[in-house]
């Protein structure tokens, strides 16, 4: 059984940053083992709709501004899964809880996910709080 983890990003610069936290969660990702796909919730998406990403791969967002330009040239090339989307949304739907399957890829997830799973070979599905 995979863990369910509570992880916290921080300031987006830890994206370029060495520090003892980027540290921990790079070798974390080393010691976890890969999973077929990664649910995350994030709080940077705060919406009276939940929203699930159903998408073959993300775009970035840069949901931040003022930070140094080499932060806004990263690429974390997630791709989505479809399969485990639609199992989701099916979920929620039969709850009767209403769904926007649109839903990029913000700092809050990537800047994890790119320190845990740098190859960007873990699909994500990216969803609201």
């Amino acid at each position: 059984m995979m863990p369910s983890l509570f992880i916290a990003h921080g300031s987006p610069t830890l994206a370029i940053e060495d520090n003892l936290y980027t540290q921990y969660l790079t070798a974390l990702g080393k010691t976890l083992p890969k999973p077929k796909a990664i649910v995350l919730f994030s709080a940077h998406w705060v919406s009276p709709v939940q929203k699930v990403s159903n998408v073959d791969e993300f775009k970035m967002i840069y949901d931040f501004y003022g930070f140094p330009d080499e932060m806004y040239d990263i690429v974390y090339p997630a791709k989505g899964y479809r399969d485990v989307t639609i199992d989701i949304v099916d979920l929620f739907k039969e709850h009767g809880i209403s769904v926007d399957e649109t839903r990029g890829l913000d700092h809050g997830a990537w800047v994890v996910l790119r320190l845990l799973y740098p190859n960007a070979d873990v699909p994500v599905i990216s969803m609201s709080v």
